[in-house]
């Protein structure tokens, strides 16, 4: 085993000879990239660290070969059994003693894994974020010793942990708890606003944040605006057809997932399928088929591609588009690993808003609940998180994220047997108002998160520009690889022109270093007349904000995206028809 070196006050006392040697030998690698030196150069000089570098950029060598070096166990977070069994098996492949510790060991397994832990003997520890909330467990890992606290695919802390993830609000504390390790945030994708939420989630506001940027030019992004699913369906068969490789399709609904999988079956196009409500057995299986070549296409949901360590996919479409800017990025960037051309195409059409708008719509704790949950709370018994939720009858998951919140804003406090309140007191309305303004705050950004998704499906503007924009990078030239600079629109135009009258509907064949792409210009959008009067994609005029066009519309309300006024919710009333 390596002997382990004191952490370093300065960069230049870091044993760069050393870790050199040990990369050669364990990963063959001759050559840090400049990202990685620079983290390794923090974590090893014990800073809090925040890596953003793109997918194939060899973000878990900035962990793993730490810890061939530091004195303790390297715990690593990670947010799928899946992924943590293919790290297991590729840090023994190098020869450095790891551990897993998950839902999957048999009690022997388990014993075994404990006995070693209190030994001293993993280098690298796996575990899920719900493994860190078992305090006998965080216990155990601070008698064992924790050098470094990791955090993989840090972005699911933000968007998972006040959803259906909420052991990801808690990984603080267990730090907390350990002693304040450094912290390693690892990602391929971050704004402003997801940087700042791990770092206040991981309690490390003042680490280093490393980017690398965003950029992956080997991939051609485009957008076929499409009339109706019919036309959509025919489309993506036509794309798929055309495609020499493999790759995957993504939908944002189970429904979606198996119709697709379905049609594409029966059409005689090996496809596979992968979703949430599929059991344990049948994922795995599907995703070693598609790792083995055995699917010409997998249909699948968000649930489908962290970890999948598959060079050669490529292409990535979007039967629907996703939640946010930053989750069809990190999806599309599943594509061309190897370095190779890929292709990443969204099948666009106004009306999917509606699947979006629909899974937002519960996604954070309402009044209702909290209440339910605070007249659950004593100030005496504690009470513990299940048998909580089944005493508020709220689902668990939502009770924890409440409990969390609750924490956060020290209403409530964590006892070995339980919640309790802090104070035996009578929660107000008001006072239910404050505690839920953040989420009311969170719902407002995740619209204008969707808003900035349609943006991107609308723009005339170079694609790669509307991303570096989006995470914050130099705009810098356009990138000649997206259908807006082969089409020649990135030259002329920025934003839609919401003036310019319909294009023809003629399908052009589009040479890229990717093969050939069958474009089509952007296609009038029929939508079915409300009782508004209005329909999505109307043209309409605003006294105060000028012209614009309908994106979405419920009850008396229109989301309307103006030219020079951004996207604004008014009354149908003040609004009028643009002729």
């Amino acid at each position: 085993m390596k002997k382990p070196v004191t952490l370093p006050s300065k960069a230049g006392e870091i044993p760069w000879a050393e870790l050199k040697r040990e990369a050669k030998k364990r990963f063959g690698i001759s050559a840090f990239r400049s990202v990685q030196r620079e983290v390794l150069e923090s974590v090893l000089s014990g800073h809090d660290t925040l890596a953003i570098m793109p997918t194939g950029a060899g973000k878990s060598l900035t962990y793993q070969l730490p810890a061939m070096f530091l004195p303790h166990t390297v715990v690593v977070i990670s947010p799928l059994i899946a992924l943590m069994q293919d790290q297991q098996q590729k840090a023994t492949d190098a020869g450095i003693a790891v551990t897993k510790i998950d839902s999957t060991l048999t009690k022997t397994e388990r014993e075994a894994a404990d006995n070693a832990l209190l030994a001293g003997t993993p280098k690298l520890l796996y575990v899920t974020p719900e493994r860190m909330q078992n305090a006998e467990f965080v216990a155990e890992l601070k008698t064992a010793g924790v050098s470094l606290f990791v955090v993989d695919e840090a972005h699911t802390i933000a968007q998972w942990g006040h959803d259906f993830r909420p052991a990801y609000l808690g990984l603080r504390y267990a730090r907390k708890e350990l002693g304040n390790p450094p912290v390693l945030a690892v990602t391929a994708t971050a704004t402003d606003e997801v940087i700042q939420e791990i770092l206040e989630q991981l309690d490390a506001k003042h680490a280093r944040v490393i980017s690398a940027g965003s950029e992956r030019t080997n991939i051609y992004f485009a957008v076929h605006p499409t009339v109706n699913n019919d036309a959509k369906l025919a489309r993506l068969t036509q794309m798929i057809a055309s495609e020499k490789g493999s790759g995957i399709v993504y939908t944002a609904s189970v429904k979606s997932a198996n119709d697709l999988q379905e049609r594409f079956t029966a059409a005689g196009i090996a496809a596979g399928r992968y979703h949430g409500k599929m059991n344990t057995r049948d994922r795995e299986k599907a995703q070693a088929d598609f790792m083995a070549d055995k699917y010409k296409v997998m249909i699948a949901t968000k649930a489908f591609g962290l970890g999948i360590d598959k060079p050669n996919i490529r292409f990535v479409f979007h039967y629907e588009f996703p939640d946010s800017l930053e989750t069809y990025f990190q999806e599309a960037g599943r594509a061309g690993r190897d370095g190779q051309q890929a292709n990443a195409v969204l099948l666009y059409r106004l009306e999917d808003r509606r699947i979006q708008s629909f899974f937002s719509a519960g996604r954070y704790p309402g009044a209702d609940d909290l209440r339910k949950v605070l007249e659950a709370l004593s100030a005496h018994d504690p009470v513990p998180a299940a048998q909580l939720a089944e005493r508020a009858e709220v689902g668990k998951r939502r009770a924890e994220v409440i409990l969390f919140l609750l924490r956060e804003t020290k209403v409530v406090r964590r006892l070995r047997g339980g919640y309790v309140l802090r104070h035996d007191e009578v929660i107000t309305d008001a006072h239910v108002a404050t505690l839920l303004a953040s989420y009311n705050d969170r719902a407002e950004h995740d619209r204008s998160r969707l808003d900035e998704m349609m943006r991107y499906a609308e723009t005339a503007d170079c694609r790669r520009k509307v991303f570096r924009r989006y995470f914050g990078e130099p705009e810098g030239e356009r990138c000649g690889n997206c259908d807006n600079c082969i089409n020649g629109t990135a030259d002329t135009r920025s934003v839609v022109d919401l003036n310019a009258p319909e294009q023809s509907q003629g399908v052009t064949r589009v040479e890229t270093l990717a093969g050939t792409i069958m474009t089509t210009a952007p296609e009038p959008l029929p939508h079915p007349a409300v009782d508004l009067g209005f329909k999505i994609g109307d043209p309409v005029q605003h006294k105060r904000f000028g012209a614009g066009k309908v994106m979405d519309l419920h009850d008396d309300t229109l989301l309307i995206r103006f030219q020079n006024a951004g996207t604004k919710k008014l009354k149908a009333p003040f609004v009028r028809h643009r002729k």
